[in-house]
């Protein structure tokens, strides 16, 4: 026989405690995207592919032009959060983003730009004051930011033109690299940038059109599905194809640049294929930089590819 409770009902579950609110400066943080930071950091620093000899002064360019892209990425992020705060309040994951939450007002993002577009300019500043750079060579910021004043003006509503406007800013963020590092732009790295760029942009808007369908992104209007799994498969292929033409010809390795070219490619094309496979297969991608980080089988291969043409320079240079 049940033993009875003192008061005869049965005890109330128990609820589970509401979430908190992110605080102001967690919102606040991530309106600049820490998490996307890393593109400066992958792609800037490849303007050293090119280098004669690492030197300080060099290593020293690559960080100033790693800190001013992180920098004005920041502030695009900023100002496109401002103005598509409406649209993202469409959107099923954009609309818990601060400003379209309501979280942060419209005259503290304002504020908040303000503040980074002067450390911009100070940064700026102080590596041409240094001799870290010249003010000339800091021709590719502009670029960046002029083009994405005029992406959010406009040009992002323009289909295929919004996905070259985005991987053209990577190839901004290699010139940078180049340039405040004291090295030549490679022909063929430029184009293996902006190629798998442009792939991995193509991959989000999939991802977007799946998910949230066309009216949280205008430009989507001119994509089907079919039509940019076409575009994802040719961008793959011109990836692969100048990945392996920049090896090839790269003077890191020298004459046995063509031997490094063959090793690697079965990398290059796995990395690729795994990335079309999350994507397509496991509905991925929204995030492309989430995606790539937080999957072991891309992180594995990218740990091995990158031992091997690490173990390859000096290889090379024997007996030079």
């Amino acid at each position: 026989m049940a033993t009875p409770t003192l008061t005869g009902r049965q005890a109330p579950t128990a609820r589970p405690p509401a979430s908190r609110p992110p605080s102001r400066l967690a919102d606040l943080t991530s309106l600049v995207r820490p998490g996307q930071w890393t593109k400066n950091l992958v792609v800037v620093p490849l303007g050293l592919l090119g280098a004669p000899h690492l030197d300080g002064a060099a290593l020293a360019g690559a960080l100033a032009a790693i800190g001013v892209f992180t920098l004005a990425s920041a502030l695009i992020y900023l100002v496109n959060d401002i103005g598509d705060r409406d649209r993202d309040r469409r959107h099923p994951e954009k609309r818990h983003r601060p400003i379209a939450a309501g979280r942060i007002g419209v005259a503290t993002a304002v504020s908040f730009a303000a503040a980074l577009a002067v450390l911009l300019v100070a940064t700026v500043g102080l590596t041409v004051l240094t001799g870290t750079a010249a003010l000339v060579d800091w021709w590719p910021v502009a670029a960046y930011i002029a083009l994405n004043a005029a992406y959010s003006k406009g040009l992002k509503h323009v289909p295929l033109l919004d996905v070259f406007i985005v991987a053209l800013g990577f190839v901004l963020r290699l010139a940078q690299g180049c340039l405040a590092s004291g090295n030549p732009v490679p022909s063929w790295l430029t184009l293996c940038v902006f190629s798998l760029c442009l792939l991995l942009i193509l991959g989000k808007r999939r991802h977007e059109m799946a998910v949230g369908g066309v009216l949280h992104r205008p430009a989507l209007r001119g994509y089907t599905l079919g039509f940019l799994d076409q575009l994802l498969a040719f961008t793959a292929v011109l990836t692969a194809v100048s990945y392996v033409l920049q090896v090839q010809d790269s003077p890191v390795f020298g004459a046995h640049g063509p031997l490094v070219a063959v090793l690697t490619a079965p990398f290059a094309l796995f990395g690729l294929a795994r990335y079309l496979q999350l994507l397509v297969v496991d509905a991925g991608g929204g995030n492309p930089s989430r995606a790539l980080f937080s999957d072991r089988m891309t992180v594995s291969n990218a740990l091995l590819w990158s031992a091997l043409l690490a173990g390859a320079w000096p290889l090379s240079h024997l007996g030079s």
